[in-house]
Order: C-alpha cells, then structure tokens, then sequence
C-alpha cells in the first residue's frame, strides 16, 4: 500500500518504446501517483525548465542520449535534493547499469520487468527522497537560527539575543520579563552561558513553590540548631550559587521581608545564616522572572520599590509567541522531530491543513502550548502526517470561531472628522474589511496583502 507521504508525487517515465512506457505509465497511476510518459532524454530536459518531477523512470538505451548521459544532465542542473532516478535495463547492460548507480542513480531493475516490484520500487525511492527532503529542512532551519537553545529568526527573537550578548557582559541583576511558556528561563541560561560564568553553577530557583516559613532557610541557609528541626546546618542556595548564576524566578511571589534582604544582598554581596552572627561574602550574580507586571504590584504595595528600580536597570522582554511570525512553524518542526524521535514514531511533517491551523491559532501559552500540541499530534498522528484531528480541541475549535465573526459595531464611519492616529486609522480600515466580506478572516487577510496570523494579532483583544 502506498504510503500518504507520497500521494501526488510525480514520476517521469522516459523509454522510446511506446507499449512500454504506456503500460509503466498506467501502472503508476493506478498506484495513485501521478505519471507522464516521455519518449526521449532530451524532451526530458526540455520540461525540466518548467517543472521537476519526484522520480525519473528512464530506460539506460535511449535512441540519442543515453540515460547515463541523461542522469548526468540531471545531476548538474539541479540544485539541492535532485529527483530520485530509477534505471530500466537489459540484462546485458548490467555493468552501465552498475556504472549508473556509481554516477548517482537509486537503483535499477532489468527487463521483462516484474510490475508489482516496479511500483514497489518506485515508492521506496520517492520516500526516500521525501524524508531526504525533511532532513534537509530541518537541518536548515536548526542550524543557524538556534540559540544557546532557543530557536528563532523573527525580528523580535533577533533583538532579544542581541540583548542577552550585551547583558552578559554586565555584572548586575537582569530582570526578565514575559508571558508564562514564553521561555524566561531559556533566557537567563543563556545570559549565564555567554558571560564570563559559564561553566560555573546556573542555580533556577521558582519562589512561588517553597513555603514561605522556610523561604530564609532555603535562599540564605542556617546553623545547626537555630531552629526547631534544624538538626544540621545548611549553606543556602546563595552560597551552592558560589560563583555561578541565581535566576529567582516568579520574583512577584517572594514576600516583602525576604525583598529587603535581597536587596540588601544585591547591594553588598553578603549574607547571614540564620542563627549566626557574623556575614559571608558571596559572589552571585541574580537574575529575576516574572511574568507579572512590577509596577502594578510596586503600586499595590505588593513589591519593594527599591527593589524593583535596583532590578530592572537591565530588564530584557521576552516576546509571546504570537509576535514571532514564522518562528511558530520553526519551532513546530523542532518539536516534531523531538517527539518523533522521543516516541519512535515516523512522523515527518504536518498536512497543509494542520500547518494552517498551528501557524494561525493565538498560542495564549506560548511556546510551552505550542510544545505540548505538537506532542500530542505526534501521540496520536497513526500516518507519517499529523493531521487536523490529531491537535487539541481548542485549537480545532479556534479556527472554526474566527473564520466568520460579526463586525457590525467595527464600521467605518465616513463621516466621522475626528482626528485619528494612524494606528487608529489601521484599525478602522480592518474593520471596515472585515464587514465588507461578513466577518471572513480570509478573505480580508488576503484583501489587505497580510497574512491571517497578523491579522488576528491586529484584532486580538477586540473582536
């Protein structure tokens, strides 16, 4: 059974003989592939200005140009993956035969041909050249848009590592900023890896999952016996951090006690173990996540002004996912071949459709979502493709509720002469597009030369 990696590929079949190449014509079509039946090398060559096809069938004797003659044309006209290339021979030809898999063929087969191997072998060759194909991809998209191991080439994603080359070389706290999955953590490995301590400990310490009573205890240690249950002392994750790099993540949920010793500790480097009077020098450098807003909660009396105005003389942003275009499919791919691999499972690539829905959808969980939707794709994908189905509900269920909205209320009003900006005018011609062809997205991202990602980025919050 033909496998659907390889439906609609085409095959070229060059053979002089009429009956022959008819015949082996038919034969692929009815396999489900796509066929054409040419009767010299060189009417070959000629078709190959316009199109390519996935395998070429040629027979090795041809009237004028000889296969052999004609793989060789192949192989230097194409750049990248070349077609397969599929030898029909006589018997006594075997050694040109032979010669022709040394010059780049895939392999060959000798008349009267066994029909049902032929097919055989042509789906072999075309898939192989498919997954050939997926390797290649994957090999260019990871190899030089990759990032102390976070994957991207949008604008944003550029700026921000330009950013973390420029901070690592600072000596004072980051502050890092971001929506929950959009990677902070990646982000401060990285600024740790490109200063000056690498090689040392990265010590990731999440503030909202210890206790606040044994918050003290844990970030600066304590003496044997300085409390109930301290049967022995303990150094602290400031002094195991000893040279290396503290990121304090979710920095929001610490408690306002615990800031103003931070504070104190970012402004002389020395700490204090409970129970012990006398104060150890430390050497940590400490960068601080959240994914909250700071000075909302500096307002709220929740956080330490001068905590805050202390953190954030480097704060780096890290972009949400819907900001960075086509770093969505980069990263898919990515995660694909992790679980493919993780799973053992042959999964290569996504249908059109599912490709459509993944690069579309919002990601209001970032890439962590995004990691996730691909794994279950993968878990429940039973062809070398993940399909539709295969995503999760709500990203099915996404596209299905913004192909047609209402858009009535977004009218553009001719006769309104307050003065707008130009973002405001932006908006109001999007809306007056969108009711103009009853709220379908497609249609007005094709109307307005964007693509519906940016569309829906530009309507997020509002319809």
């Amino acid at each position: 059974m033909k496998k659907e990696n390889i439906t609609g590929s085409k095959v070229w079949i060059i053979e002089d003989d009429r009956a022959l190449g008819t015949l082996l014509k038919e034969e692929v079509i009815d396999s489900g592939l796509e066929a054409i039946w040419m009767s010299s090398a060189e009417e070959a060559l000629m078709a190959m200005q316009k199109d390519l096809p996935d395998l070429f069938v040629c027979d090795l004797k041809l009237p004028q140009m000889d296969g052999l003659t004609f793989l060789s044309k192949v192989k230097q006209t194409v750049e990248g993956i070349a077609p397969g290339f599929l030898i029909i021979t006589a018997f006594g030809t075997i050694p040109k035969a032979v010669e022709a898999l040394r010059a780049g063929a895939d392999d060959f087969l000798t008349k009267p041909l066994d029909l049902e191997h032929f097919i055989l072998c042509v789906n072999r060759i075309i898939e192989s050249k498919k997954l050939k194909e997926v390797v290649s991809r994957m090999r260019g998209l990871f190899s030089s848009d990759i990032f102390h191991g976070m994957y991207g080439k949008s604008t944003p994603m550029r700026l921000l590592f330009d950013q973390i080359k420029q901070v690592a070389k600072a000596r004072g706290p980051v502050l890092i900023v971001g929506e929950s999955g959009s990677g902070k953590e990646l982000v401060a490995k990285a600024i740790h890896e490109e200063s000056e301590r690498e090689g040392n400990v990265f010590l990731p310490v999440n503030c909202a999952g210890i206790p606040e009573h044994l918050l003290e205890s844990e970030f600066f240690g304590h003496a044997e016996g300085s409390f109930t249950g301290a049967n022995r002392g303990r150094q602290g994750l400031f002094a195991e951090a000893q040279d290396g790099t503290l990121l304090l993540d979710e920095i929001a949920e610490m408690p306002l006690a615990l800031q103003a010793k931070l504070l104190r500790i970012l402004q002389d480097g020395k700490i204090r173990r409970i129970g012990e009077n006398r104060e150890h020098q430390v050497n940590v450098r400490v960068l601080a996540a959240t994914h909250g807003d700071l000075e909302e909660e500096v307002k709220k009396s929740r956080f330490r002004e001068d905590l805050f105005y202390r953190l954030e003389t480097f704060t780096l942003r890290v972009p949400p996912l819907r900001e960075r275009g086509d770093d969505v499919e980069l990263l898919a791919a990515k995660f694909l071949q992790q679980f493919s691999l993780a799973l053992d499972k042959k999964v290569t690539d996504f249908s059109p459709q599912a490709l459509d829905l993944i690069t579309n959808y919002s990601f209001p969980g970032n890439v962590r979502e995004l990691r996730n939707a691909v794994e279950r794709g993968v878990t429940f994908a039973t062809t070398n493709r993940i399909q539709v189905d295969n995503l999760p509900a709500r990203i099915r269920d996404f596209a299905s509720s913004n192909e047609n909205i209402n858009c009535s209320e977004f009218a553009f009003k001719k006769n309104d002469n307050r003065f707008l900006t130009l973002a405001q005018m932006e908006q109001r011609y999007i809306y007056h597009v969108l009711e103009s062809v009853n709220g379908n997205k497609r249609r007005a991202a094709a109307i307005l030369d964007i693509g519906r990602r940016t569309l829906y980025r530009k309507c997020d919050g509002e319809i």
